[in-house]
């Protein structure tokens, strides 16, 4: 039986516009491009569960020329993902399973990201391995992973842990990567925006489903609240030791 919080094609098909809406992870992907500029020319990036593909669409007009592959464990996802974002390329794969990449993505990627995916993993490490073989020597990858307390909301869709930024090195390190930088980020407005999501409990999970449902009370303060956080975490995308979002930028470790 699929534990609800790992049953990811259900999650894009109920939680696709609640996240859609969510200004952290508005934060997050102008975070990882922020990350990745210093790095370029982007050639080849890789995103790492890539989702309903909406870094990839913000990096095909950072980086037109760019190639762009989008790797995902949901099916629905991917099929969202592929509809969206015709000029890119997207694929179904477990990378706690699958080891091999499709045809010409073998050490593929020059760059990559890797957002909000290694708190929802038993093992961190083994998905960031099967990872490489998709990443050429010396591809930089950014990784961000949640910090900070966990909520209810964090449970219901299969968080297993939250990292601080000494956790998020060792787990490079453990995958054969080269920690470049290790932080937090996104004080003090992300902290603030995530102490709500701490308080709402378990009712968010409900919220989030009913999130275009004007009826309800619970799903219209979460719409309000969340359209209130856009604009503060526009202006709050920086890397401070105090933030409770965690980032990484390493690079692949020669063989």
């Amino acid at each position: 039986m699929v534990d609800p919080g790992d049953d990811w094609d259900e999650h894009w098909t109920e939680q696709a516009r609640a996240n859609e809406l969510n200004p952290a992870q508005d934060f997050r992907r102008r975070l990882c491009l922020r990350l990745l500029a210093p790095y370029a020319p982007i050639a080849r990036l890789l995103d790492i569960g890539s989702g309903l593909g909406q870094l990839i669409g913000e990096a095909q007009v950072r980086w037109p020329a760019a190639e762009l592959l989008g790797v995902e464990l949901s099916q629905a996802g991917v099929d969202a993902a592929r509809a969206r974002y015709p000029d890119a390329t997207f694929e179904v794969v477990d990378l706690l399973q699958t080891t091999t990449p499709s045809a010409g993505h073998a050490g593929w990627a020059t760059h990559a990201v890797c957002s909000e995916v290694l708190e929802h993993v038993d093992d961190p490490v083994a998905l960031l391995v099967s990872a490489r073989a998709w990443l050429a020597p010396g591809a930089v990858l950014v990784v961000t992973v949640p910090g900070g307390p966990m909520s209810a909301f964090d449970r219901h869709i299969g968080h297993r842990r939250h990292f601080t930024p000494d956790d998020l090195g060792d787990v490079l390190r453990r995958a054969e990567f080269e920690p470049l930088r290790t932080a937090g980020a996104g004080f003090p407005f992300f902290n603030v925006y995530r102490s709500l999501v701490i308080a709402r409990g378990d009712k968010l999970a409900t919220d989030a489903q009913e999130i275009d449902d004007v009826q309800t009370l619970g799903a219209r303060a979460v719409r309000a609240g969340m359209a209130a956080f856009g604009p503060l975490l526009r202006a709050n995308a920086r890397v401070t030791p105090l933030g409770w979002q965690t980032v990484a930028v390493a690079r692949v470790r020669p063989a």
